[in-house]
């Protein structure tokens, strides 16, 4: 699994021109899932990314997390991240979850976020999603579990 965090100061998802997520300041995260990912891996990520500190606090230090600001998080599957680009010129995509599968994980993730966060939206699984996003600093990192 494969979660690239962006710290934003908005960001929004559309499916065929109408908003089907977005949040003010706080974490989109694009969500790559792998053949080998299950509900333990996925719980254990969605409370890292939760609690991981990309906020800057009074002193200007990277140590507040999305929920110790308030902050939104904006879920977004996105299957190429689960890509294989270590060589070639193609992205192979072997190690990806399949369809059927990716799906329930993906509303697995959102369940768990809802359930330690309040502020939460998502994109649409398996969509052709446009998404918009201010991003602040720009702040981005790669969680891989």
């Amino acid at each position: 699994m494969k979660a690239l965090l962006q710290r934003v100061k908005f960001a929004r998802v559309e499916v065929d021109g109408e908003c089907v997520g977005e949040i003010a300041q706080g974490l989109l995260v694009f969500l790559g899932l792998e053949k080998h990912d299950d509900e333990a891996a996925i719980s254990k990520m969605m409370t890292r990314l939760l609690q991981y500190r990309v906020f800057s606090d009074s002193n200007g230090k990277m140590n507040q997390s999305v929920v110790d600001v308030a902050g939104g998080v904006l879920l977004v599957s996105q299957f190429t991240l689960a890509a294989d680009t270590k060589k070639g010129r193609r992205p192979g995509f072997s190690t990806a979850a399949e369809p059927v599968r990716a799906e329930i994980l993906y509303e697995f993730a959102l369940r768990e976020l809802r359930a330690q966060h309040g502020v939460v939206a998502s994109g649409q699984f398996g969509a052709d999603m446009q998404v918009s996003l201010i991003n602040d600093g720009p702040v981005t990192f790669l969680l891989e579990a």
